[in-house]
């Protein structure tokens, strides 16, 4: 087979979930498979990095797609040119997106559907397109490959689209995320949280993951303990909004939150694993692999109730309502206080990590290729 996939988002140092998810399912399905050829399709010249084995070609088509105008020129012109000029066998849409007319089967990756319930979270730009184009992205994929079965239902139940056609491939964990001992955990406190345990909230700082409440919340367990702990927030601030500053810079308790931006994977695996807990309370969520980055460290995730989360997590961590700041601290106030349910939680993220990794996903995606091949156009 010859096999062309969106590698736009593999930009080195600036991978975000979806670059993630490409990245470490297409090392596993590209290595396992070296009978198939697998064209990897980018905005720009790639790095090095990303073309790490014989059986891929890359290709650079034009414009460089960072604009919902520039998405329509290189999706529907430029790739859809692609597609039929190497004749390839399947396309993979690793971000949501395809060219609709072209004749090559496709397999459409949608993660998640946020913005059509929280289209606020959104510019005007993006939300227009997202919500005029993803239901015929949808509706003409061969196939659709999803990161949960919340994600699937909401696809199923938002677009009409027929579960049948929709195969749910988890995300994964890299093994380096795994426990560290007492010793380890005190010289990344010395070096990234001025000696103290703490908190850690990793992603994005946008609306959707609820940092605003997540503020709060700390500072209401600040109050209400007189701990020495601190909050980590390992992200960057691309959406930083005016009601995060204003939030931010009304607490009492400001300077125990400790901002690193975003940090290099490496730097990641030591500041996860030697959290207190992780504090990941997101609106929205079609996955989450910050939990299963945590839960495979052993260490104890408070997060949401709502979407994909629960699903996730199960219970091996605290499920809060994310609109209700008194239940975040409460959450953070019963780890500390006692001591038992963190030992329980941590044993049980480490089983239920078990069930994710990124060699799954790339078998899951795999699979979900060869049942794309295998459709009738």
């Amino acid at each position: 087979m010859k096999i062309a996939i969106n590698t736009r988002l593999l930009l080195k140092d600036e991978i975000d979930g979806i670059g993630q998810f490409t990245l470490e399912s297409l090392k596993h399905i590209v290595t396992k498979h070296p009978e198939h050829e697998f064209v990897f399709v980018f905005d720009r010249n790639p790095h090095p990095d990303f073309i790490f084995a014989k059986n891929i070609t890359p290709k650079v088509i034009s414009p460089q797609a960072r604009h919902p105008l520039l998405y329509k020129i290189w999706y529907q012109y430029s790739l859809h040119r692609l597609l039929k000029r190497i004749n390839a066998d399947v396309f993979v849409g690793t971000d949501g997106m395809i060219p609709l007319k072209t004749r090559t089967k496709t397999l459409n990756v949608i993660h998640d559907l946020n913005f059509e319930h929280h289209p606020e979270h959104l510019p005007n730009s993006l939300r227009k397109f997202y919500c005029k184009y993803f239901p015929q992205f949808a509706k003409r994929a061969t196939r659709i490959a999803t990161v949960s079965e919340f994600s699937k239902t909401d696809i199923v139940s938002t677009y009409g689209i027929n579960p049948n056609k929709i195969d749910v491939v988890y995300n994964g964990s890299n093994h380096n995320f795994k426990p560290i001992n007492e010793t380890e955990k005190a010289a990344i406190q010395t070096e990234y949280s001025e000696s103290k345990p703490y908190f850690l909230f990793v992603g994005t700082l946008h609306p959707r993951k609820n940092v605003d409440n997540l503020l709060k919340a700390f500072n209401a367990f600040k109050q209400a303990s007189n701990s020495d702990f601190k909050l980590v927030i390992a992200g960057k601030k691309m959406w930083w909004t005016s009601q995060m500053e204003d939030t931010f810079s009304g607490l009492e308790h400001k300077n125990d939150i400790l901002f690193l931006g975003r940090v290099k994977e490496e730097d990641l695996y030591k500041i996860t694993a030697a959290a207190y807990a992780l504090t990941y309370v997101p609106v929205f969520e079609g996955f989450g692999i910050p939990l299963v980055e945590a839960m495979s460290c052993g260490v104890p995730v408070i997060t949401s109730n709502v979407t994909s989360m629960p699903e996730v997590v199960e219970d091996a961590g605290i499920l809060v309502n994310p609109s209700a700041v008194l239940e975040i601290t409460k959450a953070m106030e019963d780890l500390v206080n006692y001591s038992s349910l963190r030992t329980t939680l941590a044993q049980k993220s480490l089983e239920q990590a078990k069930k994710f990794s990124w060699a799954k996903t790339g078998d899951l995606l795999w699979q979900s290729i060869l049942k794309t091949n295998d459709a009738k156009k």
